[in-house]
This record gives structure tokens, sequence and C-alpha cells, in this order.
């Protein structure tokens, strides 16, 4: 199967594939993301990007969201931000939301 990258902007929205699930291990007390033959441990400001990547919010709204959060630069945030989310994509852990989502 060809793989679909996204490239993530910040009008991208972003969601984990079907066959790919963000869940906390209780066992090694961690977050990992499953998919199908792989298992990645993000990092926890990872993790809560991770968690906002719903397909509704766009990449924009995370980064607003983040940067209020943290008191930090909007512009810090989001270079990491869509650095952190091209490289999960590339990877094949993110995909974007269509527009008939429903």
């Amino acid at each position: 199967m060809a793989s679909r990258n996204i490239s993530v902007s910040e009008t991208s929205r972003p969601k984990l594939p079907r066959h790919t699930k963000l869940k906390f291990d209780e066992t090694r007390q961690v977050w990992v993301i499953l998919a199908p033959e792989r298992v990645l441990a993000p990092d926890e400001i990872a993790v809560e990007v991770l968690q906002l990547c719903d397909g509704v919010r766009s990449v924009a709204d995370m980064v607003d969201q983040l940067a209020e959060k943290y008191a930090a630069p909007r512009e810090a945030i989001a270079t990491d931000v869509i650095t952190m989310l091209q490289d999960l994509a590339d990877k094949g852990f993110l995909t974007e939301a269509r527009e008939s989502t429903a």
C-alpha cells in the first residue's frame, strides 16, 4: 500500500490514522502510540500535542492553545509543533482529516 504522506502546516487538521491508537500503557507507566507492528513512546510534550490531534482542530488552534497554556512565544511553539507533527506524519503515525469527515 502506498504511503499517504501529508505536508503539515498551520491549516492542517491532523489525526491518528484508523489503525493507530494513543494509549497509556499501565504496565510501563508511559504513553505509547500503537500501530500495526510498531510502538512509539512519545515524550510528555508530544503526548500533549497528540491528544489535541482530533481531526477537528487545526495546527494553528493547537499552537494557540499551547502558547497560552505555557505562556510561550507562539512562533517558537508553531515551529516545534509543525516539525514534530511532520516527523510523525512522515513515519505514518498521522494523517489529515478530510473535509467530508462527519
